[in-house]
């Protein structure tokens, strides 16, 4: 009896402890099934607020060969990637901030708008961007809701989904953006009372994905801060050749903006190894490497891909491929290259200086 009744209660015991378990696992799966609905049906409602999600590809460019065969690449690419699942591309506009047409009217879409008044840019020719955006902004109709601000010698590797959020636009971070290490000069333009200077992201302004909106309001900000940087000494000598990039963080933080940085959004050669995942190849880097497919940057290569070398016209087509060894980034960088210049109508004679 003592032993039956020992026995009884073990079962009942195990039989408790089997439906505790049961219990904890069925409400663990309840929960995991509600999170994962919550979480989509986050996701749908972010996709159902934003009317229009499509983004408007837009790039600033002068009339310069240089310039022009660049335009032509990236636009062969944005074709290419537009309609492939996961992108999100609107319709693609070249800003042209020369103030007269050119001989690409018919084959890229095209918007033409006056460079600054002569002198203000002080031979920096990028400073006629911000200026050509709020021109765009102002006279162009625009359909879609985000735009993209992209530069010629960006590529899409990857169809680009829209990674900006209402009033969050997303930015690349640039590892040479530094505004806390150049306090004394940000200051200058960003005054103590707007917060610490850690509130300006680590970008320029591109790429940048952000809201038609909010873009109209930083714009004009844009415009001024860079003719102020660029008339004063000491924050021209300090920011060079990035100048403008700087006026646009600066810009934006005066409008309380913050973005959303994404690494994943474009790729360096030849300082990024992989393609991967990244949806931009900025090739604005040279690639030097020996035949034995080791970097040597800082000095002419045995092989080497580089814009600044087709400065008067275009590159020929059927580039040399990387030797063996070079990273898969640049390997495909060229092979994209030569894509776009074997399909390209008149490559070899319509953009020349």
């Amino acid at each position: 009896m003592i032993v039956r009744k020992g026995m009884g209660r073990a079962k009942s015991l195990l039989a408790l402890l089997m439906a505790l378990l049961f219990s904890f696992a069925t409400y663990n799966l309840v929960a995991m099934i509600m999170e994962h609905k919550a979480d989509g049906l986050e996701l749908s409602n972010r996709k159902l607020m934003r009317s229009n999600s499509k983004f408007h590809v837009a790039v600033t460019a002068t009339d310069a060969a240089y310039n022009q065969w660049q335009c032509r690449i990236m636009y062969y690419w944005y074709k290419k990637v537009k309609d492939m699942p996961g992108s999100e591309m609107g319709k693609f506009t070249r800003i042209l901030h020369s103030g007269w047409p050119d001989q690409l009217m018919d084959q890229i879409p095209t918007f033409v708008v006056d460079p600054l008044p002569d002198g203000l840019d002080k031979g920096y020719i990028v400073l006629n961007r911000p200026w050509a955006f709020v021109q765009w902004l102002e006279k162009a109709d625009i359909q879609e809701e985000y735009i993209l601000m992209a530069e010629p010698d960006h590529i899409f590797v990857n169809p680009l989904p829209n990674l900006a959020y209402e009033s969050q636009p997303a930015a690349y971070p640039f590892f040479y953006i530094k505004p806390d290490q150049n306090e004394k000069i940000i200051r200058k333009y960003y005054p103590e009372e707007k917060g610490p200077v850690t509130n300006i992201d680590p970008i320029g302004n591109s790429p940048v994905i952000i809201k038609k909106s909010l873009m109209e309001e930083i714009a004009p900000t844009w415009v001024n801060v860079s003719l102020r940087m660029k008339d004063d000494p000491d924050t021209d000598k300090a920011f060079g050749w990035v100048l403008e990039m700087y006026a646009y963080a600066v810009a934006s933080a005066l409008h309380g903006v913050k973005h959303n940085l994404r690494k994943d959004f474009m790729l360096q050669p030849p300082w990024d190894l992989h393609v991967e995942d990244r949806f931009i190849i900025h090739y604005t880097y040279g690639c030097d490497y020996n035949m034995k497919g080791v970097l040597t940057y800082g000095k002419i290569g045995e092989w080497r891909f580089d814009k600044r070398s087709y400065l008067m016209g275009p590159p020929p087509k059927n580039l040399p491929l990387p030797p063996p060894g070079v990273p898969e980034s640049v390997v495909r960088l060229v092979k994209m290259v030569n894509e776009a210049t074997a399909n390209i109508p008149e490559w070899d004679s319509i953009n020349r200086s």
